[in-house]
């Protein structure tokens, strides 16, 4: 594997506070989604049979929701304008035969990329990047978290679209040898061997096996990353144009973060209550749905998911208003008072939150954190809120993510050295408003009205 050097402590630093800070994005044209950049025909990914469904695992996490308006996922995640992409590595015993795919969403197929190697093991690996253009286009500097966040809550959907099952996750691997093993170009040699397409950022893998498999090995991206890539995109217009600097300094970025590392797989799990109804339904409540308080059991329930969703992520906890206000961990009360409005004004200023039925944040992830965690930090979270968020719709609660935190810093709020804890993702939750009341019955003796 290729270790490149990490990125100067102060320019991540100096990057992390100019993304946590209250500096307003500049004012940019809106940028149109690009089309697939892949092309040839695509497979069905329920061709072939086999022991991984790759057509209802894509169908529940990735595929783009009929009648959705536009939307490319139904949950609005972090909002980072949908960045990411999916490629398929699939060894034997898959809905797909085996190699390497690139996967549109829009279209629900998957398009061949290349052979497998020999010793491909069984199952498949879906490799996620993603593309930082729109989102920098509408975030500017603080366009690089989000795309982190986005990337764990893409995670997040294909591992539990494929529970149960033996389902692995790695939000660590090696940038340059997911990007090796997916058959895309090395970050050194993106202009050079695609000009005129978008750079893919790899920032995470989901390994799907299957329950009458082999046990699965942390050397599953080796037998793909020596095979070269044999399928060039296609251009696309503007994509070579002159980089505007926040986009350039995004991807630089991100490549670094993802630099380095040796990839950990950790199991996946679903909560009990998810079904695949629960995933094809699960929707992002708009603002106004989201005033009623959940019940505190179901609350709870939800806490402990987000909690232990990712154990190498940031802490949780719940801000909750009403009778007895506080900032609730599972473990007991953080601190007491009513910490939404807080939130609200961090939440670059969305007002909405402060009447939130509840609202979990996550958050750690100190202002001179190295690169490693920044990017464990971000991406777990994303995922955790992805699991959360689930669990919420299997309730009948209401949930939204929340991704822009500014100024966040919640351990020097709560009399904490500052700098050391700060909020990385948020997700409100709500109950359902409660039924009217019945009317009362007729006086006896008296007509009854309209």
């Amino acid at each position: 594997m290729t270790h490149a050097p990490p990125a100067a402590s102060g320019l991540l630093s100096r990057a992390l506070a100019d993304a946590r800070s209250p500096r307003v994005p500049r004012t940019v044209p809106y940028l149109p989604e690009r089309a697939f950049p892949w092309g040839g025909p695509g497979l069905h990914p329920a061709g072939a049979g086999g022991g991984v469904d790759l057509d209802r695992v894509l169908r529940l996490s990735l595929a783009a929701p009929r009648n959705a308006g536009g939307r490319l996922r139904p949950v609005a995640s972090a909002g980072a304008l949908h960045p990411v992409r999916a490629h398929l590595l699939v060894g034997p015993g898959c809905s797909l035969p085996p190699g390497r795919y690139a996967y549109d969403p829009r279209a629900h197929r998957a398009h061949p990329r290349g052979r497998a190697p020999a010793d491909a093991p069984p199952g498949a690996v879906v490799v996620l990047t993603v593309t930082a253009a729109r989102t920098v286009a509408h975030y500017g500097h603080r366009a690089w978290p989000l795309l982190l966040l986005d990337a764990g809550h893409a995670a997040a959907a294909v591992a539990l679209a494929a529970a149960p099952g033996d389902v692995r996750v790695s939000l660590d691997a090696d940038g340059e040898e997911l990007a090796a093993a997916a058959g895309l170009p090395r970050a050194a040699d993106r202009q050079t061997r695609w000009p005129g397409v978008e750079p893919e950022l790899p920032t995470a893998a989901v390994w799907l096996t299957f329950a009458d498999g082999p046990a699965p090995s942390t050397a599953q991206l080796t037998a793909w990353s020596v095979l070269p890539g044999t399928v060039t995109p296609l251009p696309q217009p503007g994509a070579d144009n002159a980089t505007p600097r926040e986009l350039a300094s995004a991807r630089h970025l991100l490549t670094h973060l993802t630099a380095g590392t040796d990839a950990t797989w950790h199991p996946a799990a679903r909560p009990t209550p998810v079904t695949d109804e629960t995933l094809r339904t699960r929707r992002s409540a708009p603002p106004s749905d989201l005033a009623h308080p959940p019940a505190p059991d179901l609350l709870a329930r939800v806490l402990a998911t987000a909690e232990g969703a990712r154990p190498d992520g940031p802490a949780w906890a719940a801000a909750v208003g009403g009778d007895a206000p506080g900032l609730l961990t599972s473990a007991g009360l953080l601190a007491s008072g009513d910490a939404r409005p807080t939130l609200a004004h961090w939440a670059a200023g969305q007002r909405w939150i402060g009447t939130a039925g509840a609202v979990l944040v996550a958050h750690g992830c100190p202002a001179d954190a190295p690169p490693s965690l920044i990017r464990r930090s971000h991406l777990a979270a994303g995922y955790a809120a992805g699991v959360a968020q689930a669990h919420a719709t299997a309730l009948g609660l209401r949930s939204r993510p929340i991704g822009s935190w500014l100024q966040a810093d919640l351990g020097a709020a709560l009399g904490d050295a500052p700098a050391h804890d700060w909020i990385v993702h948020g997700l409100a939750l709500a109950g359902p408003a409660d039924p009217p009341l019945p009317a009362p019955p007729p006086l006896p003796g008296k007509e009854e009205r309209p």
